[in-house]
C-alpha cells in the first residue's frame, strides 16, 4: 500500500484500498466499479448514490469509506472538515 493521501494507482484493484473489503468491492463491482481508477472517476459521494440505488441501506461509514478508499487512508483519519462534509451529503441523501 502507498503512503496516506497518496492517491492509489488507477489501474489497483479494489480489496486492496484502505476501507474496502470483499463486500464493499462486491457492492462496487455491481455498479460497474472495478478498480481504483473507476472510483476515483466516480467520486465517493456519486458512487455512495449508485450504491443506494441496488442497496436500499448503506450507511454514512461506507460513504466515510469510499472517500478515505479515494484519499488513499482509513476513513478514520480523514479530516474532521471533510466527515462533516460527507455527513452533510449523507444526512440530505440517505432517506
Amino acid at each position: 500500500m502507498k503512503a496516506a493521501d497518496t492517491p492509489p494507482h488507477a489501474d489497483e484493484k479494489l480489496i486492496s484500498l484502505p476501507n474496502i473489503g470483499k463486500t464493499l468491492a462486491a457492492k462496487l463491482k455491481a455498479i460497474g466499479i472495478t478498480d481504483a481508477g473507476d472510483l476515483i472517476k466516480e467520486g465517493s459521494q456519486n458512487a455512495f448514490l449508485k450504491i443506494k440505488s441496488n442497496d436500499c441501506h448503506p450507511c454514512y461509514s461506507m460513504l466515510c469509506a469510499l472517500e478515505g478508499a479515494i484519499r488513499n487512508t482509513r476513513w478514520h483519519s480523514l479530516p474532521k472538515g471533510v466527515k462533516l462534509d460527507l455527513k452533510s451529503f449523507y444526512e440530505s441523501v440517505k432517506n
